[in-house]
């Protein structure tokens, strides 16, 4: 799996590619779009999740996607681990990796700035109905928490969610209520078609609490001496 994540870094493989889960890949740099800048690359605890879950299986055979917060990074993978592209995201306002008791049932004028975080965690996440009768990837459909591209209208132009999306640094992409924004042109090529039929797992990486605290199996890889790295 490392051998993918420097595949997305832009550098040259030269070991062959094959489909089993964690073997050296030879993938795509991250999809340019005129939504994205270049990526600072994987973080050491987005390698190790990724590693651990191409080992493991974790995935259940469906695709899945790594969120890293600290880095405001997405990294997207098929269903056998085969790294397909990083790109930018947009996040909660707030720092933290649980939700607000409750928040999911409220209305977004009643939530207040320190509820507006992106939770951590392991998520089975799938299509359905959202405001208006749109479909929106539900991360985790109780707290309200989506992923999905930035909503169009005069709010999001007011907090100039495009501009902080394609910015070098990830200091101004905390600006959402806790839903995942990704650019539009990756979510419609590539999340939805791997998701659309049966969803796939998102993996949200903590930036308050200690990684295994949010993923406790990481300590059996740890104590099997990593995932290849």
């Amino acid at each position: 799996m490392i051998e993918a994540f420097l595949a997305l870094a832009g550098l040259v493989l030269t070991a062959p590619a094959d489909d089993r889960p964690g073997a050296p890949l030879r993938t795509p740099p991250r999809q340019a779009t005129s939504d994205t800048e270049a990526a600072p690359g994987p973080s050491e605890a987005a390698m190790r999740v990724a590693d651990w879950v191409a080992a493991s299986g974790d995935n259940g055979a469906r695709p899945y996607i790594i969120i890293d917060k600290l880095n405001a990074s997405l990294f997207l993978f098929d269903a056998k681990g085969k790294a397909l592209g990083e790109v930018p995201v947009l996040i909660g306002v707030a720092a933290g990796d649980d939700a607000t008791p409750g928040v999911g049932s409220k209305d977004l004028a009643e939530i207040g700035p320190a509820e507006k975080t992106t939770p951590a965690g392991r998520f089975l996440a799938k299509y359905g109905l959202a405001a208006g009768k749109q479909k929106v990837l539900w991360v985790d459909y109780a707290t309200s928490v989506a992923l999905h591209p930035i909503p169009p209208g005069a709010a999001s132009k007011k907090e100039r969610r495009r501009q902080r999306m394609l910015s070098p640094t990830s200091e101004d992409n905390r600006i959402t209520f806790g839903c995942i924004n990704v650019p539009s042109a990756f979510y419609s090529k590539s999340v939805q078609p791997l998701f659309r039929r049966r969803g796939g797992y998102v993996y949200v990486l903590p930036d308050t609490k200690p990684l295994e605290e949010v993923f406790p199996r990481l300590r059996v890889q740890a104590l099997n001496g990593g995932g290849g790295r």
